[in-house]
């Protein structure tokens, strides 16, 4: 599998900081080229939630930097994604530990997915998302959040969920959750595109509308790629989206 990936971040039209932060790493090894793409969203309600994305980021970068040839020996995805989970649980005690000597909240969502050969896995936690774009497109983690656990029960319809003051409300994040469970997910890999997003890049435009700008056949070079990731960001405050707005999008052929 090849990849080509790109990222774009926009501070928005109303914060003052931008507590997105985005991380690829992308390199040819002895199975191939390995692609890592991580959004984190830091958590916009409490203070230094860009503090809260930037450290979970930095751990990701190191073990890429540092783990990665180990994993690959003999790559099994489950397992990346189980140490994955551990990590996340010990940054979050890490983080929580900082916010009580600082008396502060912080806390950061965390969608991470990784390629090796022609399989991926993606962890999750809050409401960042992963989706994977062909004909049609397939939203591929879960948010964590009040609304979509009150649609799953069926006392919250999807449009309800769109204009309910409390669709920000998220079940868990990395600092700021006594415990974290991190959804993990394993999958093939197959040719297209994938996009790992903050919510606030899809809020204000459709799914529809993502697939038909970022569908694969039309990423044809990253210069392309950033060009439509941009033309959706400029629409997106054109519609008054508050929060940062942060996108990764990835083609693989």
């Amino acid at each position: 599998m090849k990849f080509m990936a790109i990222a774009d971040s926009d501070i928005g039209i109303v914060k003052d900081t931008n507590q997105d932060s985005l991380l690829i790493k992308h390199a040819d090894t002895q199975r191939g080229e390995v692609l890592l793409a991580i959004v984190c969203d830091g958590m916009g309600g409490l203070t230094k939630g860009e503090v809260a994305s930037a450290t979970v980021i930095k751990a990701f970068s190191d073990w890429f930097d540092t783990e990665l040839e180990y994993e690959l020996e003999n790559p099994d995805m489950r397992v990346i994604g189980g140490k994955w989970s551990l990590m996340l649980k010990d940054l979050n005690a890490r983080l929580l530990e900082y916010g009580k000597q600082c008396h502060t909240n912080l806390g950061t969502t965390f969608t991470g997915m990784l390629f090796i050969e022609d399989n991926y896995v993606i962890v999750h936690v809050g409401d960042t998302r992963a989706y994977q774009i062909g004909n049609e497109i397939t939203q591929l983690t879960t948010d964590q959040t009040f609304v979509a656990r009150e649609i799953e029960r069926g006392t919250m319809t999807p449009e309800q969920a769109k204009k309910d003051k409390r669709r920000n409300m998220l079940l868990q994040c990395v600092g700021a959750s006594e415990k974290v469970e991190p959804e993990i997910i394993t999958g093939t890999a197959r040719c297209g595109s994938y996009m790992l997003c903050s919510d606030g890049f899809r809020h204000e435009i459709s799914a529809e509308e993502i697939r038909q700008a970022l569908a694969p056949e039309r990423l044809v070079n990253r210069q392309t790629m950033h060009k439509k990731t941009t033309q959706l960001i400029e629409q997106i405050k054109a519609r008054q989206e508050k929060d940062n707005i942060s996108v990764i999008l990835i083609k693989a052929s």
